[in-house]
């Protein structure tokens, strides 16, 4: 409905709009020699990767995987995860490209899905930490996949993510978390 809105305040009043529809934001910004700069942290914490890292911190006993009978690949949910950095970058295209158009709309994603399992994974592999986790019941509404696709944002503004990888988001978030066990 917002996104209706807002290309209605583009016809009516010639407002300039870009809508950036985000799949998972994920990952923190480093500085050249590695400090994390920017994280994560909510209050509750609900997104796999902070809570998968808190149990690699000890802030946590383990972590539930809600559901492990989905028509995919290892029977866990597949979501696609972006990095804040690369969402950066689209913030910038998308706000030049605003000079030339007058209403655009974009899905930022990487383009590949990675199941709970997979980052529970890599995130072992990163932290060097085993990371129990639980089997649990599905949450209701959970779809067995959501994976964007990008490819307006990449063939209309060049746009792609520098940090596609699972193993990249999951490095800079564990450097963040690691240094800001606490939260901001």
């Amino acid at each position: 409905m917002i996104e209706k809105m807002l290309r209605w305040y583009h016809q009516v009043h010639g407002l300039r709009v870009c809508m950036l529809r985000y799949f998972n934001a994920c990952g923190a910004m480093l500085d050249e020699a590695g400090t994390a700069l920017r994280g994560e942290a909510h209050q509750p914490e609900t997104h796999l990767i902070p809570i998968t890292l808190q149990v690699a911190l000890g802030q946590r006993e383990k972590l539930f995987i809600f559901g492990s009978d989905y028509p995919t690949r290892d029977g866990t949910c597949i979501r696609d995860y972006v990095h804040i950095e690369d969402l950066a970058s689209a913030h910038v295209l998308a706000l030049d490209a605003l000079a030339e158009h007058g209403c655009l709309t974009y899905n930022l994603g990487n383009g590949r899905g990675y199941s709970i399992r997979e980052v529970v994974e890599v995130a072992r592999s990163v932290t060097g930490h085993p990371i129990p986790a639980e089997d649990a019941a599905r949450r209701p509404g959970d779809p067995p996949a959501l994976v964007a696709s990008s490819r307006r944002i990449q063939q209309e503004l060049g746009w792609a993510p520098r940090y596609p990888e699972l193993e990249q988001i999951i490095t800079t978030a564990w450097a963040w978390h690691r240094s800001h066990p606490n939260g901001f």
